[in-house]
């Protein structure tokens, strides 16, 4: 494998990584669930797809071909990932879920 080829595998994998840390951590640590949704769809989103572009490339480089299986989980997750984000906020907005400026301040799970 070429050089060139590790180095870009090596730094998409470092990307996914911190996106996807970067978004577990704000689903975590963000006050609301509406900001909290962003964290999964967002970061992770991108994230997981650096990850799967990095597999691509390993497995193109090693003379395999491209593999249908990584990009077919790639457009799934790209095309499911924002349906459901806009389906759990208009269900959150039905139900009445408060946000931070309705509680004053506090966290909605205090």
């Amino acid at each position: 494998m070429s050089p060139i080829a590790e180095t870009l595998i090596s730094a998409l994998l470092l990307l996914g990584g911190a996106f996807t840390l970067i978004g577990a951590i704000g689903l975590a640590r963000l006050p609301d669930f509406f900001t909290r949704l962003h964290g999964p769809t967002k970061a992770t989103t991108v994230g997981v797809g650096a990850i799967m572009l990095s597999s691509v490339i390993y497995f193109s480089a090693r003379g395999e071909g491209v593999g249908i299986a990584e990009i077919l989980i790639t457009v799934f997750l790209f095309m499911t990932a924002p349906v459901s984000a806009n389906i759990l906020a208009k269900a959150a907005m039905h139900i009445g879920v408060s946000t931070m400026v309705e509680t004053e301040g506090k966290p909605w799970d205090q």
